[in-house]
């Protein structure tokens, strides 16, 4: 199959790239320069129908992940749905489909009739999960029994999946020179891998192969997610010697996957401080030849439990500012629980929230709509202020919920109001500001 960024380098303007311009507002050679140069990819599987298409990376608004998915304790194909369906009404772009129990194909399958959003997945969770209900142990994973179940799972109609390729030998043998980690490892689909590794005595066969993943991966034009297995935990972890060794080899292989024609984008990076975020962006950016970031969080801090979306939202908020291009969410009960509906709606509102702060810091000229929102709240035009809010619904029920005795102020100032006083002095100058 021809690959969108195969499509763009010969000059080809898809109806994915038409859309992606509309969308965003850009010209069509725009995203096609970009896709050709790999700094934009489009998660698009053809055999899928009626999927909405979504552009990421260089120029774009910075897009929204959610995650979803069952764990062994809360497995409920239902609630799943309910939770996807969730998500793309608070705004997600893309969705995750991370189960790690029940009926996998099932639960995949069902999610992906559900939604129309690129839904891409770990492939490694369902690998080491089917193989430990056979063999009762994850270190008899057969590498051939993992390229056939990525192929099924594309051929599903995942538009991407997170591969960890960038974990090896010499990356474990990073982590046991520097005496391991404070914060531990964080992504399950890694761990086991490098459990894998470690029983085995053998080499990562996504890394050994990663051409073949490229072939499969190019097959259905799916973007190859390069997963961040050794990402940090803890933020004195951060940019440790083992999370650097699978940086600098997830950024060499977007290299080599762009090379193959095959959509590629870089994972990264976890638990971050909030001064380190940007220098974490410009290496990734640097050596991956601007490969679009898929940034996890990051969370700038390890003592935010049960708020954790609220600290991911502002490590979110700066990595959008310095070049991140997706982020995935994180929910209040990010490192307590899994997820329920709640969780999922404010994990989407405060991550696109985040983006948005983001966004109008890394592109200026798209406050214009920041500039409207002030200008009617200051003219007290409470309808209008609406249509300029990323959340209007919630700003209209907490108004009506507390309604002021004066109907063009609000409850917070009443007759004290800062706005109509203002309005009163300086009105008839108004019009030098509109």
């Amino acid at each position: 199959m021809t690959t969108q960024l195969e499509h763009a380098r010969q000059g080809t303007i898809t109806k994915e790239i038409q859309i992606v311009a509309e969308t965003e507002g850009l010209s069509e050679a725009f995203i096609m320069d970009h896709v050709a140069k790999g700094e934009i990819v489009i998660p698009c599987n053809p055999g899928r129908k009626h999927q909405k298409v979504t552009g990421i990376g260089t120029g774009l608004r910075t897009k929204v992940n959610a995650s979803i998915g069952t764990s062994s304790d809360i497995c409920d194909i239902n609630l799943e749905v309910k939770k996807a369906e969730a998500a793309k009404e608070e705004g997600a772009d893309t969705l995750m489909e991370l189960s790690a129990a029940g009926n996998l194909d099932e639960i995949r399958r069902t999610v992906l009739a559900s939604t129309d959003l690129a839904v891409g997945n770990v492939p490694l969770y369902q690998a080491f999960k089917e193989t430990i209900r056979k063999y009762k142990n994850p270190a008899k994973l057969d590498p051939e029994y993992l390229f056939d179940l990525i192929e099924k799972q594309l051929d599903d109609g995942l538009s991407f999946m997170a591969i960890h390729c960038g974990i090896n030998r010499y990356t474990i043998e990073r982590l046991r020179k520097q005496g391991f980690r404070y914060g531990g490892l964080a992504s399950k689909g890694g761990t086991y891998m490098v459990a894998w590794m470690d029983i085995n005595k053998k080499e990562n066969p996504l890394y050994e192969q990663f051409d073949r993943v490229c072939g499969l991966m190019k097959k259905y034009d799916a973007v190859l997610s390069l997963g961040n297995g050794i990402r940090a935990g803890a933020i004195h972890d951060s940019h440790d010697r083992a999370q650097m060794a699978e940086m600098i080899i997830n950024c060499e292989l977007a290299e080599t996957g762009r090379d193959l024609g095959c959509q590629m984008m870089v994972e990264g990076p976890g638990h971050v401080p909030l001064d380190e975020i940007k220098g974490n962006i410009m290496l990734e950016k640097r050596m991956s030849g601007n490969a679009p970031y898929y940034v996890l969080g990051p969370i700038p801090c390890d003592t935010g439990a049960g708020y954790d979306h609220i600290s991911a939202a502002i490590g979110a908020a700066s990595s959008a500012r310095f070049g991140a291009d997706l982020i995935c969410y994180i929910t209040p009960a990010e490192h307590l629980a899994l997820p329920d509906i709640s969780d999922v709606r404010e994990g989407v509102r405060a991550t696109r929230l985040a983006a948005r702060i983001g966004d109008i810091s890394k592109y200026p000229e798209r406050r214009e709509n920041e500039k409207k929102a002030a200008m009617a709240r200051r003219d007290m035009r409470w309808n209008d202020l609406e249509k300029y809010l990323l959340f209007p619904e919630i700003a209209r029920q907490t108004r009506d919920s507390r309604a002021p005795a004066q109907k063009e102020t609000c409850t917070m100032c009443g007759d004290f109001c800062a706005m109509k006083k203002g309005m009163e002095i300086f009105e008839k100058d108004i019009t030098k500001k509109r």
